[in-house]
């Protein structure tokens, strides 16, 4: 019955998602799904071909019962479609590899298994550079899909430069920031035309909102410069909110209510509303991201506990904004990719609602408008957007070589706004 539902769920999940979906979960039992540089949760997962570079894949199983569990990669071009190459000519050593590293939970009121694996595998690695989505799959049968996580491994044979402008277009002037950005190829690059390059640029780790060029503004030689804010400008957004979930014995300060008493927990978050308009304030943050961790234990992957946190919005005047959906947007939530951070308007209490089953840690987050049919993200109704604000920006360049039938990476470089003005 499980895997029928499974099924079903990959199905309806591959209906309603968008191609930049950067996580895809198929299984409703799998929680916390991490993908990092060794050592840092808040690290893009990103490798360079044939280094010692780790990624470190964490993630949970709601239940007591122990799973196996198998991962593979597969190679996609620049715009993450399919990549027509066979598995034998990217990965070097097994096809699949099996998740051995796993515990069942300890001093959680809600229990769960939590796995555990290194990537690259010793046994299997991607032999090539490009897209890579880590695919990881029940008892080694690729059609019991319990989640899919993007990374990328580069090899370098580009160098980037970048900097960071407040735009001169009247309608990005204050709520934008416009890139310059040079990319200088290596010798062993053999362009033949300006689209032989492409680059794509991720503001917080995040596809959804990614620019994707194709033609340079100038190009001479192995140089590409992409300079017109029309392509290489984007809103700046805000300063996201912040939860602190790093106790539950005790309130944070953005908690309202806080019930540890019976067999669950459950956390109010003080009520939120809009913050356009309002004034820019700098402060720091993790940019959207989240990290597992804990007070109260040593070790917050296996011994950190679960809690229903439940979000309250109230738009201005209390009233649904019509035409629109609201999320939660972080990666907590995927970046608003998926019905995750969905919330529901209650007219009862004139404010957008939402439940989620978050796991001890520190969480950032902003509220975002969505069309209800169509796509696109907006930060403008619910919280503002300012030229000025911190933001990390990924670039990542892509070059296809003559006769060659899948895209490479061949450039990364990560940057602050901040710091670049």
């Amino acid at each position: 019955m499980r895997y029928l539902l499974l099924l079903i769920s990959i199905f309806l999940t591959t209906l309603t998602q968008t191609a930049s979906a950067q996580t895809e979960v198929f299984d409703p039992n799998i929680k916390s799904i991490k993908l990092f540089k060794a050592g840092d949760q808040t690290s893009f997962p990103v490798l360079t071909l044939n280094s010692n570079d780790l990624l470190q894949l964490e993630f949970d199983e709601l239940g007591t019962k122990i799973n196996t569990y198998y991962f593979t990669y597969h190679l996609c071009n620049a715009d993450w479609s399919r990549s027509i190459l066979t598995t034998f000519e990217y990965i070097k050593g097994f096809q699949s590899t099996r998740i051995a590293t796993y515990r069942n939970s300890s001093l959680a009121t809600i229990k769960y298994v939590h796995y555990q694996a290194t990537i690259p595998d010793r046994a299997s690695a991607p032999s090539r550079s490009g897209n890579y989505l880590l695919k990881v799959y029940l008892n080694n049968d690729t059609s019991k899909v319990a989640f899919t996580k993007r990374f990328v491994v580069v090899n370098t044979l580009a160098q980037i430069g970048t900097q960071v402008q407040q735009p001169f277009n009247g309608s990005l002037f204050n709520i934008g920031q416009k890139l310059q950005l040079g990319v200088q190829t290596d010798k062993r690059v053999n362009v033949m035309s300006p689209a032989d390059i492409k680059v794509v640029v991720l503001q917080n780790q995040n596809w959804q909102t990614s620019l994707y060029m194709d033609r340079p503004t100038i190009f001479r030689g192995n140089y590409f410069e992409y300079s017109d804010e029309s392509i290489t400008g984007m809103v700046g957004a805000k300063e996201f909110r912040w939860l602190d979930l790093r106790s539950l014995r005790l309130l944070s300060d953005r908690m309202q209510t806080l019930d540890n008493k019976g067999d669950t927990v459950r956390i109010g978050v003080k009520p939120e509303t809009s913050r356009n308009g309002q004034a820019y304030i700098s402060y720091r943050d993790l940019n959207g991201g989240y990290t597992i961790e804990t007070y109260e234990s040593i070790n917050p992957f296996w011994q950190g506990d679960y809690a229903y946190t439940h979000f309250k919005y109230f738009p201005p005047g209390n009233r649904a904004i019509a035409g629109t959906d609201m999320y939660i947007f972080g990666e907590m939530t995927n970046y608003a990719t998926d019905t995750t951070g969905l919330m529901h308007f209650n007219p009862e209490s004139g404010a957008y609602e939402k439940t989620l089953l978050l796991k001890q840690g520190y969480y950032n987050y902003l509220y975002v408008t969505k069309p209800v049919r169509g796509n696109g993200i907006d930060f403008s109704q619910t919280e503002g957007n300012f030229w000025g604000t911190e933001n990390n920006y990924t670039v990542l360049v892509y070059y296809r070589p003559f006769g060659s039938r899948a895209d490479e990476c061949i450039g990364y470089t990560t940057f602050n706004s901040v710091f670049q003005r």
